[in-house]
């Protein structure tokens, strides 16, 4: 990593409160450089705090960016940090309508030449392409990173139609955490704590709406630009990880989006930014990319970039299975066109006729972090111990090696004798000492074989041949390995089970896998530079003797035949921020279920958050516990928040939900 501390222009720096229409101001904070010149502005806009949760990382790229010519902005969504207003859902239409307000206020300040770039990550990323697909006209580019062009199939609440148990209860917990955070008075002042109580009055548990939409209706279509990808005018730089759940966003938007306005861009990367140095790498010159995607569009300076390929890819190597790797072996490819003239779709016929797939609940242990952050225990280990839950087909790699780009597709044919069940594939790389690596993974909940806008019970004895694609990729199979197909009925914490599912019958005739196998190219033109910053911002973590939890643990109580697992998501423990604030989070969430029982699964995620400024007194603490159980009919949700201000306490509620499972 570059520290970079000397730029083309000097730069400053200052919090503004940005009207909207109704009167509510937003936080925000610009970094400018100095110059008379108008100049083009680039947005961030998230709820996650910009004076202290994400400061860390603004301050690696907003300073970089105006030290480059631009004015960089971060912005906090309404309800949450110093921003006025009321917190409302992701992505709702108030969230989309602020930030087109942001937009043009942007675009008529008079240091800024009224052209105006969006990026972010995540939930900024995503909504970087809703409010791109609104087409407000100052905005002429964004780059959107580890985004979701499909909030119901490609976000954190269903996978292939059913619950995401793993990420929809963390992102509910987490949420619920984060928009109970206080105002900070050394940005508001002495009504903080007025602000506070308001927000709190109408603080929801998100997933009381999640869980009440369990198919792809209305709920879902909104902010999910696949409904129209021509809605989007702006010229699209889409990036992400083969590591993270959202890649494959950036394969449909290559497809679906304008040639001449959109690129993308995968690597190894796990849920952020490519130039943070984080597992997997290598990491790339991220800030240098996307100054010359801002130069093109927003400067009319012909950088080049529209002449690179649509699509360029890192592809993996053969590599042992492991939860972390600092850096992948493997190679950048380009592709022009999408599908691509160097890939073949080749189906790989399963042999052995009628199987049963009965795997023990607990199957998916091993699966990994949904959300990889970087972390230790992040992805999945060795998956010999999953592979024989399930039900495996194998196919010997001889001659030559068998390199895959993009989503390999399942087709199954299944006799089910219940009415509900789920199907999980997995594709894994097996070494010639039987280690196996999980290479990507898929999800079809059979209730949603005909769309994932509907559910249709599964007819008693029925044979039917279903079809789904697992997640992207980019991988490389070597001679004298075996590509295994591995299919599973279970795969908890990640899916939630379904009730009454007792398995299925795969028959292997009239089944098969299909790969998206790919020409092997050298592409050597395809180079970045090193990952350069700009100055951190100088958070201090202090030195702790205490023994850190394990960040995942499988505990199993024989007796019962009870498997939990244990996590730490690692969010950052305790740091102190130059301005003095001293931040402090810990969470930890819990996964229960019993080999033999669907109906036994269990979620719970408890938070504490501590917001200190010594030399104020100010001493803000949250405290929160999120539980998911599940019966036969019912979703069974129980929440808890409690606010203190020092020893007083501000806030208290608890909410007891039953949700009926009519699908998902």
């Amino acid at each position: 990593m570059h520290i970079r501390t000397r730029f083309p222009y000097d730069t400053t720096h200052e919090d503004v409160r940005i009207p909207l229409p109704d009167g509510t101001r937003l936080y925000a904070r610009i970094w400018r450089p100095v110059t008379d010149e108008p100049v083009p502005a680039l947005l961030e806009y998230l709820p996650y705090r910009l004076s202290d949760w994400t400061a860390p990382r603004d301050w690696q790229r907003h300073p970089w960016y105006a030290g480059h010519g631009y004015a960089s902005v971060r912005v906090d969504v309404r309800g949450h940090g110093n921003s006025e207003g009321m917190p409302g859902d992701e992505y709702d239409a108030t969230e989309l309508a602020d930030g087109v307000a942001v937009i043009h206020w942007l675009a008529e300040q008079e240091w800024c030449s009224g052209r105006v770039g969006m990026f972010g990550i995540s939930w900024g990323g995503s909504n970087s392409l809703q409010i791109a697909a609104l087409a407000p006209k100052p905005l002429k580019a964004i780059v959107t990173v580890c985004s979701t062009d499909d909030r119901y199939d490609n976000d954190v609440h269903y996978m292939g139609g059913s619950v995401l148990a793993v990420d929809m209860h963390a992102r509910a917990a987490t949420m619920l955490a984060f928009v109970c955070r206080p105002p900070d008075p050394a940005h508001v002042g002495e009504g903080w704590k007025d602000m506070w109580c308001d927000r709190l009055e109408g603080v929801e548990p998100f997933i009381h709406t999640w869980l009440a939409h369990r198919t792809r209706d209305d709920y879902w279509k909104h902010g999910s630009v696949c409904e129209d990808y021509s809605a989007i005018r702006a010229n699209v730089l889409a990036v992400g990880g083969w590591h993270d759940p959202y890649r494959d966003t950036v394969l449909r938007l290559v497809e679906h989006l304008d040639p001449a306005k959109v690129r993308g861009l995968i690597g190894p990367w796990s849920h952020q930014y490519p130039d943070r140095g984080l597992p997997p790498g290598p990491s790339i010159g991220f800030l240098q990319e996307t100054l010359r995607w801002w130069d093109q569009h927003l400067k009319d300076r012909d950088t080049g970039v529209m002449s690179e390929p649509l699509l360029r890819s890192w592809i993996s190597e053969s590599h042992r299975p492991a939860t972390v790797y600092e850096t992948l072996p493997g190679r950048w490819v380009g592709d022009t066109g999408r599908p691509s003239e160097n890939i073949t779709p080749v189906t790989y016929a399963l042999q052995g006729g009628p199987r049963t797939v009965d795997s023990p609940q607990h199957t998916g242990l091993d699966a990994g972090r949904f959300l990889p952050f970087g972390n230790d225990a992040d992805l999945p280990p060795d998956q010999r111990d999953e592979d024989a839950k399930s039900v495996s087909f194998e196919f010997p790699v001889e001659d030559s090696p068998i390199e895959i780009l993009g989503r390999p597709r399942v087709r199954l044919r299944i006799r089910m004798d219940v009415p509900r069940g789920q199907a999980i594939a997995r594709l894994c790389d097996v070494a010639p000492d039987g280690a196996s690596t999980l290479v990507t993974r898929g999800v079809l909940n059979l209730s949603a074989r005909h769309g994932r806008d509907r559910s249709d019970d599964w007819p008693a004895g029925a044979t039917e041949d279903v079809a789904f694609e697992l997640n992207g990729i980019g991988h490389t199979f070597p001679p004298g390995h075996r590509i295994r197909l591995a299919v599973s009925s279970s795969y908890w914490p990640w899916i939630w089970p379904q009730a009454g599912s007792a398995g299925f019958t795969l028959d292997a005739d009239g089944s098969f896998v299909e790969l998206p196998v790919r020409r092997r190219t050298e592409d050597p033109s395809i180079r970045f530079e090193q990952a350069e910053q700009s100055e951190p911002l100088g958070v201090v973590h202090p030195v702790t003797l205490d023994e850190p939890r394990p960040e995942r643990l499988v505990v199993r109580d024989v007796a019962k035949g009870e498997w939990r697992l244990e996590v730490d998501p690692r969010y950052g423990g305790t740091r102190v921020h130059p301005d003095g604030l001293e931040f402090t989070e810990d969470a930890v969430e819990t996964y229960t279920i019993q080999e033999s029982d669907p109906l036994s699964a269990r979620t719970r995620s408890d938070w504490t958050i501590r917001l200190h400024r010594p030399e104020m007194a100010w001493d803000a603490r949250i405290e929160t516990r999120s539980e998911i159980s599940a019966d036969a009919t019912d979703f069974i949700t129980s929440d808890e928040v409690v606010c203190k201000d020092g020893a007083e306490i501000v806030f208290h509620r608890t909410w007891e939900r039953r949700i009926p499972r009519t699908a998902g």
